[in-house]
């Protein structure tokens, strides 16, 4: 599933090619991708409106409307969000298509979990409810330790189940968890409220660097994910992974032992037992 390194560069894509233009036309294939509403929602809501803002939140990407609508994509397994001139050769399983004058914005999802939303920003707890019960955003809010050890507070879950929990941190998720875990040399089944003060330091440090780092590289494209940004191009932090997907190979870190794989709810997880007693 793309994280918030992956979601930020798609964001920012759109940006430099969507923003400000009038969607002329909507068309919607899949009815699964507008399940939340309708075919017909999506198409009243977009059509003749002008996108004039894009945010995101955690893995949440928020478009906002001149009609005072807004506009939400969640990207879930494996959505793209593709942005081509228009009549080009649509991809397959391209969901939505918005056409804007000489270009259109295709939202494409091979297995269908993903969204497209047309929503009213003063009825969020009626039609978004999960946007109100995010967690902190490490790269869009104010992010420190202090702000890390209230979100680790009150529970003995391990801590890498408690970075992926959405309510209380949003956006990472199991490539940027065990990456920042281990560059905080902290192993992934610690109780989140057993960390010293220098260890929840050294982990808010290192959930801030890796999340920079991984969007100024465009993201992680995985072999066996769909993920890339609005011209079609794939992320390249995957380079720089010391132990997402390198189970059996030499720690990059220390030189003297190799990435175990363990599994934490169902999850695969990587590190390195020497660098994360």
């Amino acid at each position: 599933m793309p994280e918030l390194p992956e979601v930020e560069t798609v964001r920012r894509g759109l940006l430099d090619t969507v923003l400000d233009r009038r969607i002329d036309r909507v068309e919607v294939g899949r009815e699964r991708t507008v399940r939340r509403t309708s075919r017909q929602a999506l198409i009243d809501g977009l059509s003749g409106v002008v996108i004039v803002g894009f945010e995101r939140r955690g893995k949440y990407l928020l478009g906002s409307l001149d009609s005072g609508y807004g506009l939400m994509v969640h990207l879930r397994m494996s959505g793209r969000l593709l942005v081509s001139p228009t009549g080009s050769k649509r991809p397959a399983h391209t969901h939505v298509v918005l056409t804007m004058g000489c270009v259109e914005l295709w939202f494409v999802d091979p297995r269908t979990f993903g969204e497209v939303v047309v929503y009213d920003p003063e009825r969020l707890e009626d039609e978004m409810p999960e946007l109100l019960r995010l967690g902190v955003d490490p790269i869009a809010d104010p992010f420190d330790a202090d702000v890390l050890r209230s979100a680790l507070s009150g529970t003995s879950r391990a801590v890498k189940t408690v970075l992926l929990d959405q309510h209380r941190i949003a956006g990472l998720g199991n490539i940027y968890t065990d990456e920042v875990l281990h560059r905080a040399r902290v192993r992934f089944d610690r109780p989140a409220n057993a960390l010293r003060q220098v260890e929840i330091s050294r982990l808010a440090g290192a959930i801030t660097e890796v999340l920079t780092a991984a969007i100024e590289s465009g993201g992680s494209t995985l072999d066996d994910t769909q993920y890339v940004d609005v011209a079609g191009r794939t992320g390249e932090f995957q380079h720089q992974h010391l132990v997402y997907g390198r189970r059996d190979q030499g720690c990059l870190t220390c030189g003297k032992s190799v990435i175990h794989r363990a599994t934490v709810g169902g999850r695969s997880t990587f590190f390195c037992p020497r660098c994360q007693k």
